[in-house]
């Protein structure tokens, strides 16, 4: 797994203001990401989520560690990182509070799309080649839940 991604993951964006970044209804995401928040699901924190496959294996959730392959990107098509069977915590607030979230509920063998509004990425932080206020774009396919 990238270091950069780690590090970021386990650095939670702390005093981050909400509403800094452009909302995701207004951003034109990149073709290439498939994006149509008309058809995700919108959580009451503003996570957008669509489940791509459906597993039908453990589902994920607070207390379980995740084994995970995941590419994110910018809006506008930038990969910033990617990384296979990478393990992580879930709900220990050791994730950026989007992808804890997003991950959650989850079935092994399923892909799950996320569109991670800033408040619940990295805010105001500046993180690697992630600008600050920056929306998210995950795709996660969750390989195992422990």
């Amino acid at each position: 797994m990238n270091r950069t991604l780690l590090l970021a993951l386990v650095f939670v964006a702390c005093g981050s203001d909400a509403g800094m970044g452009p909302n995701p209804e207004e951003i034109v995401f990149a073709a290439e990401l498939e994006i149509d928040l008309a058809t995700m699901t919108r959580t009451a924190s503003g996570l957008y989520f669509q489940d791509v496959v459906v597993g039908d294996g453990l589902t994920a959730a607070a207390g379980t560690t995740v084994v995970v392959d995941y590419s994110g990107w910018l809006p506008n098509g930038t990969l910033f990182d990617s990384g296979s069977n990478a393990a992580f915590p879930v709900g220990t607030g050791g994730l950026i509070a989007g992808f804890d979230e997003g991950v959650q509920g989850m079935r092994v063998g399923g892909t799950r799309k996320l569109v991670i509004p800033p408040e619940l990425g990295y805010g105001a932080s500046s993180i690697g080649s992630i600008p600050a206020n920056s929306t998210l774009v995950f795709r996660i396919t969750l390989k195992d839940v422990q």
